[in-house]
């Protein structure tokens, strides 16, 4: 199957996951994430804030701001992605493609970074990642050298994907 295929069958399969099940699920993927040396001892982190259905980040977001690591999350400008400095999660207000954005925008260097937890709609056992099909986090990768983990349902990952030139691998894909 095609980039185009594998992305149209996952988002389906992630459409029917129930509300219960997202939360189930989720919490057991943000828990290994978080038994992780490497996340454990990583201070600036950033974090994508999730929507339909994917891994739900809200609580790892709020439990990593209360634990004191300094959270960035990512935002688009100009059609580019960029990572802004959080203090609360009520900083939000809905943004480019109904995902949630900061209302005020504290950038932040990405090569300052030492984790990002992207989203994604599938990958395979070779790292590779399909995204939503604008290529704003392959872009971003390349700004930067930290550790990069993607967080999947076991439904998302696939044997193997055909890559592109301008796409960039992850370090770790951690799913259910």
């Amino acid at each position: 199957m095609n980039k185009k295929e594998i992305r149209q069958n996952i988002l389906e399969k992630r459409r029917q996951l129930s509300l219960e099940e997202v939360f189930e699920r989720s919490e057991i993927i943000i828990n290994k994430l978080k038994s992780m040396q490497e996340f454990q001892q990583s201070h600036k982190i950033m974090v994508y804030v999730s929507f339909d259905n994917e891994v739900y980040t809200h609580g790892l977001i709020n439990e990593l701001l209360a634990g004191g690591k300094k959270i960035f999350v990512p935002y688009l400008e100009n059609n580019e992605m960029h990572c802004s400095f959080i203090d609360s999660f009520d900083e939000f207000i809905e943004g480019h493609y109904g995902i949630l954005e900061p209302k005020i925008i504290r950038n932040f260097p990405s090569q300052d970074l030492d984790v990002i937890i992207a989203p994604g709609v599938a990958f395979d056992k070779n790292n590779n990642r399909i995204g939503y099909g604008a290529g704003y986090y392959d872009w971003f990768f390349k700004k930067t050298t930290c550790l990069k983990i993607a967080l999947a349902y076991n439904f998302q990952v696939v044997e193997e994907i055909n890559t592109d030139p301008y796409d960039v691998f992850l370090d770790k894909i951690i799913s259910d």
